[in-house]
């Protein structure tokens, strides 16, 4: 029990302060069409006036201090860029969310709200579901009618926070006025639970680790906020079984949907429904989860504003470093404040170019793909496992274990430097031992002493230039959505495979960027199974269960999903007249 003006209040109820600069109203309750009431939190600048609104609506509990609930993440990012932490006590950040420390001295109001069953918020967890999805539409039509409110509403995260965003701006919410989704996935299935149709472990263990663990009602285990000392999921505090009993089986209910079916397309985005102006920024080392959104989003959304920013280390230093923020300020001080900041001569395109030890350099483009992309196909050849200019004429075939390393084929040491920049594809012809087979593509650079060269990724400090995937039964390919760069797969049956018989696959290999030196190679590996760094481990982070091994933990490694009977049989690449597998690479001119 807290006293405030005399008046006895219970933890967890609204209260409001003025403290470092800033008016808070913690735990703001916010009615949905249902009757639950969410709780926000509400960082604006002190006195009277009408600001605009940054808003995000996710599940990681609103109040758990960012140094808390990802002590490795934060201890890094702070050590290695102090700008981060630099000019603000660092008392309110959280999780992939604007520091109200810096922005509310910008004029924004700064709002945080925890969604259906998460922290503050009673209610059924169930996230990117189309009631949380509606939750968000009803957040943010609250924020634009505040008094303290402009009427003008952005929406500004990272992950989670912005995946939700190309979600929400699908139902066209009247007062949303600007979004910059930071590293944001957007495809349910092709993103996210089910790469090329192989369903991806990391949800089921995202949730363990990351959700569960702040549901409303988990009392202490949930852990006290920093700021103000009360409970970061609630007041109320229930057992375990009712903890279970509020929350959906979110790992389960994944597996149950192998196909891209209504399940998934009710979390995707309706790209020709988001108009609203977009500021998306893709990590080129975030593969597994979101960068494939953030270009989809560039090239697909209705958009007439939007742009398109690529950076890389990890997926949420640049959010937070003078860098990201500074971009942010400039792109909603244009769309929310209406300021003539020359916003609109940013180019459209803007790349951080990956070189090898991770020197990054700027550079504006004008749209994406860039449009002096030269295509070009590098075919594999059986005879020496090479990468070449010319198709191989040789009938032949190669054989691998099906859930094993495959094989690798690279290119002669480069004779001039060359970067590879844009979206990347691969066709194979491929039989299997059985009714069917998964390939792991990875498109990997080697020094000219054959070691192989790896990046600090989003996640997995080992991280190889690209990765795509295929289920072979999945094969089937849209016609209106599928281009040469970036073959488009319908995933809405299977077609299994006759044992021996070779079909024809397009891969899509996520979008990329690398200027490779002199003397190094390319390199593409067809796998059975995720990628593994040969050089050893790159530890662990707190948030999630496994070793960083290569992947990060974005594995494809569930039993059920690849019974041993299915995919642990040989599968073999087919080269012929007829057939002939290769790489194709965005490569870029010399500027």
């Amino acid at each position: 029990m807290h006293v405030s003006g005399g008046q006895p209040r219970r933890e967890g109820e609204m209260r409001s302060e003025e403290r470092d600069g800033m008016r808070i109203d913690w735990n703001v309750p916010i009615t949905m069409d249902d009757g639950l009431v969410l709780r926000a939190d509400v960082f604006r600048p002190l006195g009277e006036g009408r600001h605009p609104v940054l808003l995000t609506c996710g599940p990681y509990a609103k109040g758990l201090a960012f140094q808390d609930g990802y002590p490795s993440a934060w201890e890094r990012m702070v050590r290695e860029h102090p700008d981060v932490a630099a000019g603000s006590s660092n008392l309110y950040q959280a999780w992939e969310v604007v520091d109200p420390e810096k922005w509310v001295p910008e004029g924004y109001a700064c709002v945080r709200v925890d969604s259906r069953g998460a922290g503050c918020s009673p209610g059924y967890v169930d996230p990117f579901s189309p009631r949380e999805r509606k939750d968000f539409y009803d957040c943010i039509e609250w924020a634009g009618v505040q008094p303290w409110s402009s009427g003008k509403v952005g929406l500004n995260g990272i992950s989670y926070f912005g995946t939700n965003q190309w979600q929400v701006a699908s139902l066209q919410p009247p007062h949303l006025s600007a979004m910059c989704v930071w590293e944001g996935a957007a495809d349910w299935y092709r993103d996210m639970t089910h790469h090329g149709g192989i369903l991806s472990t990391f949800w089921a263990n995202w949730y363990d680790m990351q959700v569960k663990t702040v549901q409303y009602g988990a009392g202490e285990r949930g852990k006290r906020s920093r700021a103000h000392g009360e409970l970061v999921c609630g007041p109320e505090v229930l057992s375990e079984d009712a903890l279970a009993a509020n929350r959906c089986d979110f790992g389960g209910e994944i597996r149950a949907h192998p196909l891209d079916d209504d399940y998934h397309k009710a979390r995707s985005p309706d790209w020709s429904k988001i108009t609203v102006p977009i500021l998306s920024a893709a990590n080129w080392g975030g593969q597994g989860l979101h960068p494939r959104g953030n270009f989809e989003a560039f090239t697909r959304a209705a958009s007439k504003d939007k742009w398109l920013e690529v950076h890389g280390i990890e997926h949420w230093t640049h959010f937070y470093t003078d860098y990201g923020r500074t971009l942010q300020l400039r792109f909603f001080d244009h769309f929310l404040k209406g300021e003539a900041n020359g916003w609109d001569a940013q180019p459209r395109v803007l790349l951080q170019v990956r070189h090898p030890g991770e020197r990054f350099v700027e550079r504006a483009e004008a749209d994406w793909p860039l449009p002096d992309t030269r295509w070009t196909k590098l075919f594999l050849d059986p005879q020496d496992g090479a990468l070449r200019d010319e198709a191989p004429s040789a009938a032949a075939t190669l054989t691998f274990d099906a859930l094993g390393d495959g094989l690798t084929f690279l290119t002669p040491p480069l004779a001039a430097e060359t970067e590879i920049t844009g979206p990347v594809a691969a066709k194979l012809f491929v039989s299997s031992s059985t009714e069917d087979a998964d390939l792991f593509l990875v498109l990997r650079i080697f020094a000219p002493d054959l070691k192989e060269v790896t990046f600090q990724g989003a996640i997995d400090p080992h991280t190889p230039i690209a990765q795509g995937w295929l289920r072979a039964s999945h094969r089937k390919l849209d016609p209106e959505l599928t281009l040469p760069w970036r073959p488009y797969h319908t995933h809405d049956e299977e077609q299994k495979l006759t044992p021996g018989a070779p079909v024809e696959l397009d891969v899509e290999i996520w979008p990329t960027s690398i200027v490779v030196p002199a003397g190094h190679r390319i390199g593409l590996s067809v796998r059975g199974r995720d990628y593994v760094y040969p050089g050893g481990s790159g530890g662990r982070l707190s948030n999630f269960k496994n070793e960083l091994t290569g992947c990060g933990p974005f594995l494809h490694d569930d039993p059920a999903d690849r019974p041993a009977a299915v995919f642990g049989g040989r599968t073999t690449l087919h080269f012929s007249a007829a057939e002939q597998p290769y790489l194709l690479l965005p490569v870029i001119p010399a500027r």
